[in-house]
This record gives C-alpha cells, structure tokens and sequence, in this order.
C-alpha cells in the first residue's frame, strides 16, 4: 500500500512539474534569427536572457540592450547579437571585430547617410556610425546639442546624452578623431559589472582614461589601473581607454603634443569651471581624477571652443592626447 501510494505521488509531481518546464524550455528556445518578427517586449527578453546565460547571470546594462534594440531594426540577426555580447564579454572592444558592435568601430549600418542619435530621459546614447568623425545636421530636440558637452564623436560612434537629440552627418575634418600620434588610435572599453573586478587584455604598457561611461568615478590607482599587458577595473568602474605612450599611464604623448603638459581644473561649489588649454596640444584627455565626483566626458567636463570646462564638482588633471 505504500508503495502505490509512493507511486501515485511522484506521478503527480511529474505531472505538475510537466507543464512548467515545457514552458521553461519554449520561453529559452523561442528566438528566431529574424528578432524583427517578435514584439518590443519579446526582443528585450530574448536578448535579456540571452546577455543573462552568457555572463552567468549578470543583467544586461540599459544602454547596452537599447543599442541590440536599435541593431535589430538595422538587420540584425539573432547570432549576430549573440556573437556581439560575446564579444564584449570577453572586453574585445578594440574594434578589431565585424565592425559595428557594442565595443567595435567599424563600418557599422550607418555608414553613408544621415544617422538619427537620440538621449532619452536625459541618459547616454551611443550610435555607430563607421565615421572617423561627425557633425551635427539637424537638431531634433528642445535641448542644444553641444559639441563636447552633450555629444561628440568617438572611433566610429557619435555618443548624446542630456536630452540632446539630432541627426549627424560624417565630419570632413578631425573633429571628433582620436589622434593617438604614431599608436593604433584603437580604445577598449573595460567595465566592472556588480562592482567586481574585470580585466581586459590589451598588451600596452601603459594607459589612459579617455571616456568615463558609469556613474561611478575611475579614479587611476583605486578603480583602475594597468598591469602585465592589462588593464583592470573594479567597483563599478566603467571606461574607454587607449594606449599611453608616456613612462607612467597618466601622460600621453600623442598628436604632436607635450606629454609633460597638463592643466588641473576644478568646480568648486558643483559650479562650471572654465579653465585655459594651450590649443597646440591638441585636444584634452583626463590623466587623474582628483575628485570623488564622477568626472564623466560630455556631462561634467568637456573642451569647447578653445577651452577646456568642469562643472558638477569634477576636479581633475588634464593632459595632452
């Protein structure tokens, strides 16, 4: 009599359990090389749970899933975007892929044409382009589009933020270029998922901090650093970096400029601080941050006609490209 009630029992826990892992497995199976055919909702879980399963869990960043979002929309299929996420996994994002990835500046689908860049509730937007540079068409937003302030153009990419929305056209001259002088002119793009540590191989002695993309500050030496061919980020660190050609990773001797040259500029009282920058060296790059406000490219400090600014409590040493 046990035993047939033992019986009786796990049949109908198989049973129960029957259905939901049917369910379970259709909801991770459910994604077509075409993600166009599924709705908004349908592609974001699809790509969720995709990033999900490749980094052991991790959520994809938002800016990361609207940029597979927009890809879909330009032809995109699905193992293109998860040969993408693989990538960036891995921190290969020194554009040296397909082209047109989330870490990659390639020839992405944009590359003749009008591209459309759009900053939604005041938050950072990256769009590929495949362009060494750009300049701005038409804006499309109340808010003044600023070069250098609230977007600009990076290897391959034009980047909003700040409610700036427009469309951009490729730049003829070397606006928005990297001029590495003599180096690779390639960056990598190392972020700290979860506040834990990540490195990513890059085989440079050295380097520097050219775009900060998290909230929280990269300060050289606390949430990033360089060591044996790597650069390492930690605590919710996540940035753009590119090869130093100076002795320590702080100076970039680039472009024609002094590698010894640096200005420290600070907004005392969160105000917007314009400081002198000798226009000969090029454009500036952050060498160290000093403050523990997050000195972000674009948001709280940015070079503009000639000058270089601050604002939001950034204070930082800035050197030549």
């Amino acid at each position: 009599m046990q035993r047939r009630l033992s019986t009786v029992c796990l049949t109908l826990a198989l049973a129960c359990m029957a259905p939901a892992l049917h369910a379970q497995m259709s909801t991770r199976a459910y994604a077509p090389e075409n993600l166009s055919q599924l709705s908004s909702s349908d592609r974001s879980r699809v790509i969720t749970q995709e990033y999900a399963d490749q980094s052991n869990g991790r959520r994809i960043p938002d800016d990361q899933l609207r940029f597979y979002l927009a890809q879909v929309n330009s032809g995109w299929n699905f193992s293109r975007i998860k040969q993408d996420i693989a990538t960036s996994l891995r921190g290969n994002g020194n554009g040296n892929g397909n082209g047109g990835g989330w870490n990659g500046g390639g020839n992405g689908p944009g590359n003749t044409g009008t591209v459309r860049c759009e900053s939604q509730d005041n938050r950072e937007r990256v769009c590929n382009t495949g362009w060494r540079s750009a300049r701005l068409s038409r804006q499309i937003s109340g808010t003044t589009c600023t070069e250098g302030r609230n977007w600009g153009s990076r290897n391959g990419t034009v980047w909003v933020s700040g409610g700036c929305r427009a469309e951009f056209v490729e730049g003829r001259g070397n606006g928005g270029n990297w001029g590495g002088g003599g180096g690779t002119g390639a960056t990598i793009r190392c972020e700290s998922q979860d506040n834990r540590e990540r490195t990513c191989n890059t085989g440079w002695r050295n380097a520097t901090l050219v775009r900060q993309i998290s909230g929280t500050a990269c300060v050289e030496g606390q949430t990033w650093g360089v060591r044996n061919g790597a650069i390492w980020v930690n605590r919710g660190c996540r940035g753009e970096f590119a090869e130093a050609r100076g002795n320590s990773g702080g100076n970039w001797g680039g472009g024609g400029g002094n590698s010894n040259y640096s200005v420290t500029c600070s907004s005392n009282d969160k105000r917007q601080q314009t400081c002198a920058w000798d226009a000969r060296q090029g454009r500036p790059a952050l060498v160290q941050q000093l403050s523990g406000t997050a000195c972000v490219e674009g948001r709280s400090w940015g070079y503009s006609n000639g000058s270089l600014w601050v604002s939001g409590g950034c204070r930082a040493r800035f050197g030549a490209r």
